[in-house]
């Protein structure tokens, strides 16, 4: 009888600040992707993702990406909304990437990088359409936000608002099951 082996591939995915024009051309067309696959790209989608060094960076936010080597995977933006608050914002994950952990990543790496700008709070828009998106938004701890205390959207399409007081989680918090992904 022959010998069976069983082979496994450990992929490293890194996830850093947006790094150039490449990373920005990432972020761009991740972000067209999903939206259009769902919804039609509007004015405030464009506003950011068109020039996010400028849009985003410049405005006090940042912009991380997951690479699995050289390769742009997926994408979050922390936006600067009023002092100790940030928008996460266009965070999406390559269709062939998905399900492997990555968005949870991305939100970790996120949580980490606005508690270390000194953000309090994290708020965020998304749609009842991307159940998937709102049950990982819901596990790692943002919380529906009632109608009355909503602000206004500049999204057509928003119909899920959600916030993370990020004053109350531990510090040092993973949200959610750990994932062998490693981020710096």
């Amino acid at each position: 009888m022959a010998a069976q082996t069983d082979v496994m591939t450990l992929t490293t995915v890194t996830i850093a600040p947006m790094d150039g024009a490449a990373d920005a051309r990432a972020f761009y067309d991740l972000n067209a992707r999903w939206i259009t696959q769902h919804f039609a790209l509007e004015d405030s989608d464009l506003a950011v993702m068109t020039d996010p060094e400028t849009a985003v960076v410049a405005a006090g936010g940042a912009v991380l990406v997951a690479r699995e080597g050289e390769r742009c995977i997926g994408c979050v933006a922390l936006l600067p909304h009023a002092p100790g608050v940030a928008e996460l914002a266009k965070m999406t994950v390559d269709p062939d990437h998905r399900g492997a952990g990555v968005g949870r990543a991305l939100i970790t790496a996120a949580i980490d990088r606005a508690r270390s700008m000194g953000f309090d709070r994290l708020v965020l828009e998304s749609n009842t359409a991307l159940v998937a998106a709102v049950r990982l938004y819901e596990s790692v701890g943002f919380r529906h936000v009632p109608v009355d205390e909503r602000q206004p959207s500049p999204y057509a399409r928003a119909d899920v608002f959600m916030d993370l007081d990020l004053t109350r989680l531990p510090v040092g918090h993973r949200p959610g099951p750990s994932v062998e992904l490693h981020s710096h």
